[in-house]
């Protein structure tokens, strides 16, 4: 599939509904109270991986146009939830290898929580330091 501006746009929009879809699911969700888990998450999560499996089999076996494809999948499905491509990848992973399959879970589960810490920290540092000593305004 090569990147062309229909496709651009076709994610884009795909995107903005998925985003949106999961804005509402995630709050019609917390709305429920059901406790401090993050139910709504787990549940866009879920849901995008079995749509993303359902569509899957279906582009795998029928002449699906890309527009449509990258429409559903990148933008639609990426917008509700990056979690569906993960596990789409990670299944796929299994078909050929199970050590790159585990790799790519524990990389990208590990590696994302890491990276969410040295992020937070990163950001508190900057915002209690003294920014003027090294040159900011």
């Amino acid at each position: 599939m090569s990147l062309n501006f229909q496709i651009a746009i076709a994610v884009g929009f795909g995107g903005a509904f998925g985003s949106i879809l999961r804005f509402y699911a995630v709050d019609y969700v917390h709305k429920m109270e059901l406790g401090n888990f993050p139910f709504g998450i787990l549940l866009v999560n879920i849901f995008g991986s079995f749509l993303i499996g359902i569509l899957y089999a279906y582009f795998s076996t029928h002449d699906v146009s890309t527009i449509i494809k990258a429409f559903l999948i990148a933008g639609f499905l990426g917008g509700l939830t990056t979690f569906s491509t993960f596990a789409l990848d990670s299944y796929l992973l299994f078909n050929s290898s199970l050590n790159y399959a585990m790799l790519n879970i524990l990389s990208n589960l590990i590696g994302s929580i890491f990276f969410v810490l040295i992020g937070f920290k990163l950001a508190i540092f900057f915002i209690s330091a003294d920014l003027t000593a090294v040159g900011f305004p």
